[in-house]
């Protein structure tokens, strides 16, 4: 193996972790300030729009509007539990105490709803593939894709004190970056 083949696969190999602090670093000053405001607080109780963003409500709209589209796709996205779950994780930051906790724990319920919807993909390809003409492959594929997609909404829209009803820590209102939290 030539010198510059292994530097492309050691970069390749570096990347992720690279990006994995890249974000940290970007990240915890909204992780602190959040931790400072939801420290002695108790958050707000727990409600969920299903899959936020709007998916779940454009679902809805559609469903409402085409009897077809709701008779085949049903009223709601089928893996919108995977949305409550993740939703219910957001709500309160998954009980992180401090900053280095709230943005792990962020990371791992945004993994957790990815590997959820493509599980669902997987646990229904027969059923879906025979009621959607497709193919069961066609279903999983259609459901890894979704996966990755929320997976980065999630991740560039769902971070901490950014003030959007989908944020991490949404049961503690109040959060703002500008506050200066002090440093852990």
């Amino acid at each position: 193996m030539k010198a510059p083949e292994l530097a492309a696969i050691l970069v390749c190999c570096a990347a992720p972790a690279m990006a994995q602090d890249l974000m940290r670093s970007v990240e915890m000053p909204a992780h602190r300030a959040l931790m400072s405001s939801a420290n002695d607080v108790t958050p707000i109780p727990f409600e969920t729009d299903g899959c936020s963003g709007g998916l779940s409500s454009s679902w809805r709209l559609v469903a409402d509007t085409f009897p077809k589209f709701s008779a085949l796709y049903e009223e709601h996205p089928p893996w919108e539990y995977c949305c409550v779950i993740h939703d219910r994780a957001y709500h309160n930051a998954s009980g992180a105490q401090t900053a280095d906790d709230s943005f792990n724990a962020r990371l791992s319920a945004d993994d957790t709803l990815r590997a959820c919807v493509k599980a669902h993909g997987e646990d229904h390809a027969e059923e879906y593939a025979e009621r959607y003409d497709m193919t069961p492959d066609q279903i999983r594929s259609v459901h890894s894709i979704t996966s990755e997609a929320m997976y980065m909404a999630v991740r560039f829209g769902g971070g901490p004190c950014s003030g959007l009803p989908w944020r991490w820590g949404f049961g503690y209102p109040g959060c703002s970056v500008f506050a200066a939290p002090a440093r852990e």
